[in-house]
């Protein structure tokens, strides 16, 4: 078997998660196989620790070991290198997961052997511009990037444009950008439309908006979806996780990355099967 470096993610604060996350570095280990793992997680998986920034510098492969959210950040680590990520769940709803705690060992087999598709889905590029226009940092995302009020009981007001248009201004607790695969996150609990994820499609969604029209609205991917704050305080989260304060005039643009997340699968899996599974719409 050839020797493979691979990148290991694990959830801090679920004991069954850094349990298995063990086993899972010995049996890799004990195989002949480099695991290395972000900085952060090298205390709770006694694998050797890489600064986050290098994590995805010459991996064949990643390994998610928690649930969305451990999915999420191990794609945000890896993604643009075109690393491929396997899920397995230790988490609640598994959405993003393929492989079950049990199944752990042969699933790792199979794609040590080759055996295994990749299914691209599409990510945002996320970017945050000043006043001045000056922009940060782009961040990626899989699910989504959320536009949202910094302190209860208050909205924010934003302006939504598409492509340099001005569509229209909402005054709401958020504002969610969704992928295709983030339809059935945030976006789905503010009452936004399904999307299955062959599909390239950005989802813009209001949540509680203080408006007549509160509709959510699809746009194309080679839209630019540019959300400006016009008043309030505000906070940006990108998958989850808040990552910048807003104020007014500051501008979120978010449009389509050119690097897709590529997640590992087994076989064919039908989306809308794992959508009435995972939420429990199934009778049988």
């Amino acid at each position: 078997m050839t020797r493979t470096r691979v990148g290991l993610v694990a959830h801090h604060q679920r004991p069954l998660a850094e349990q298995l996350a063990l086993e899972v570095v010995g049996w890799l280990q004990s195989e002949g196989h480099d695991v290395v793992v972000p900085g952060p997680d090298a205390a709770v998986t006694g694998a050797t620790g890489v600064p986050e920034d290098r994590f995805a510098d010459g991996l064949d492969f990643a390994v998610s070991v928690g649930g969305d959210g451990t999915m999420l950040r191990t794609v945000a680590l890896v993604a643009r290198a075109g690393v491929p990520v396997l899920g397995i769940n230790r988490g609640h709803l598994g959405y993003l997961t393929v492989v079950e705690a049990d199944d752990w060992k042969p699933a790792l087999a199979h794609v040590l052997d080759g055996d295994f598709r990749t299914e691209q889905r599409m990510t945002l590029d996320v970017s945050v511009l000043g006043p001045d226009g000056a922009s940060r940092q782009p961040r990626i995302a899989l699910n989504d990037a959320v536009v949202e009020k910094s302190e209860a009981g208050h909205t924010v007001r934003v302006a939504l444009a598409i492509s340099g248009q001005h569509a229209i201004s909402y005054a709401a607790d958020a504002l969610i950008v969704a992928t295709p695969t983030g339809s059935t996150a945030y976006n789905l609990s503010a009452g936004g439309p399904i999307v299955t994820p062959n599909l390239s499609a950005l989802v813009v969604t209001p949540v509680a908006a203080h408006s007549l029209f509160g509709r959510p609205l699809v746009v194309g991917p080679g839209e630019v979806v540019r959300v400006e704050v016009e008043a309030g305080g505000a906070v940006l989260g990108v998958d989850g996780v808040h990552c910048a304060r807003l104020s007014a005039g500051d501008v979120v643009e978010c449009r389509e990355s050119g690097t897709p997340a590529r997640l590992v699968m087994f076989g064919e899996r039908d989306f809308w099967q794992v959508v009435t599974t995972k939420f429990g719409l199934d009778p049988r």
